[in-house]
């Protein structure tokens, strides 16, 4: 029997491990072996939604914050909006992202979660969560916060990317969410040949913190690009 998309993604995400070496004071979170629960909601989550062979276009964030996609597993996904909209409880963690708000908020003008993830794939090149020890704890981190750190994972990125790619990805254009992500994405791609195209858009986290009043100018950003009514979008 042929293998629905779900199937990748969930297949995907239970191999998921990173094993090559990092600078000190960075440390790589595997939500699927840190939280028990992380793999039950991730695999309910993909099986609703991705249950079918469609190709999708594919949308890259950064890599996952401790408090989305860190503890739901699911990309710009925090338990807040898994359980209101996608309507599935998360029983141990009860966490708000900042992205998440704007996502979902995007999504529903979009057309609503079925029909927006019928047709769109989101996930990271570096698909775990990162963080940095400071001297107050640990902190979210991006994967090109340090040089080193890029270097670091660099391969792991490019390897993981194509693996998403093989889930049966459109790669005649992306969407990358963040304009540094995009430098960085762009070197990728430049080494891997990946995508034709990449479409740039700013990131959630950017919009929700700094752009709330013209937060309704990004969401009809988005939905153009992403929907292809407006080829000029860059």
């Amino acid at each position: 029997m042929n293998k629905t998309f779900a199937d990748k993604v969930v297949q995907f995400n239970e191999n998921l491990k990173y094993v090559g070496r990092l600078p000190e004071g960075f440390e790589v979170l595997n939500p699927y072996l840190d939280h028990p629960e992380t793999m039950e909601v991730m695999q309910k989550f993909y099986h609703q939604y991705y249950n079918d062979s469609n190709q999708r276009k594919f949308i890259i964030g950064i890599n996952p914050s401790r408090h989305g996609a860190g503890i739901t597993g699911v990309p710009f996904t925090d338990t807040k909006r898994l359980e209101a909209v996608c309507g599935i409880k998360m029983q141990s963690a009860r966490t708000h992202e900042v992205s998440s708000v704007f996502m979902y908020d995007m999504i529903a003008e979009y057309g609503g979660a079925d029909e927006f993830y019928k047709e769109m794939y989101i996930n990271s090149p570096f698909p775990l969560a990162i963080v940095r020890k400071t001297k107050t704890g640990w902190l979210n981190a991006n994967y090109y916060d340090d040089k080193k750190l890029f270097e670091a994972v660099k391969d792991f990125m490019i390897d993981s990317l194509k693996k998403h790619i093989s889930l049966d990805l459109d790669t005649s254009e992306v969407f990358v969410l963040g304009k540094k992500n995009a430098e960085f994405i762009a070197k990728l791609n430049k080494e891997a040949k990946l995508f034709d195209r990449m479409i740039i858009l700013e990131h959630p986290r950017y919009i929700q913190q700094y752009k709330t009043k013209e937060k309704q100018l990004y969401i009809d950003k988005y939905i153009l690009a992403l929907k292809n009514k407006n080829m000029l979008i860059s």
